[in-house]
């Protein structure tokens, strides 16, 4: 592939194909972020709002022990997995059939020019 106008050239084959090929790459890329995203937060604000409450406590009692900060937030965490498991189960697989499905289209057929 050179350069110039040939060059740009070569993701516009008329039908849209390479084009069309890599709008779905970039659509699975934001999916991938959004689906990471959607998978982090609630843990994130489990840990958050744990921290804020063994810190208020801490400053209250003036204990500052350092696995008082450490053993609540894993507690926590382990709970909310638990209890989010299938919900995060559910957006994980999701995505991946998303994902192996429009994926199919990107690579179906090969080189196409």
């Amino acid at each position: 592939m050179g350069t110039g106008r040939g060059a740009i050239d070569g993701f516009h084959d008329g039908n849209g194909g390479w084009m069309m090929r890599f709008e779905i790459a970039i659509d699975l890329l934001q999916q991938a972020l959004f689906v990471a995203l959607q998978l982090a937060v609630p843990i994130l604000l489990v840990m958050l709002a744990v921290g804020v409450v063994v810190s208020l406590f801490q400053a209250l009692t003036h204990l500052q022990d350092q696995t008082l900060t450490f053993v609540p937030k894993i507690i926590a965490v382990a709970l909310v997995l638990l209890l989010l498991m299938p919900l995060l189960l559910g957006w994980a697989t999701d995505y991946a059939r998303n994902s192996i499905q429009e994926s199919s289209q990107v690579f179906r057929g090969g080189d196409q020019q």
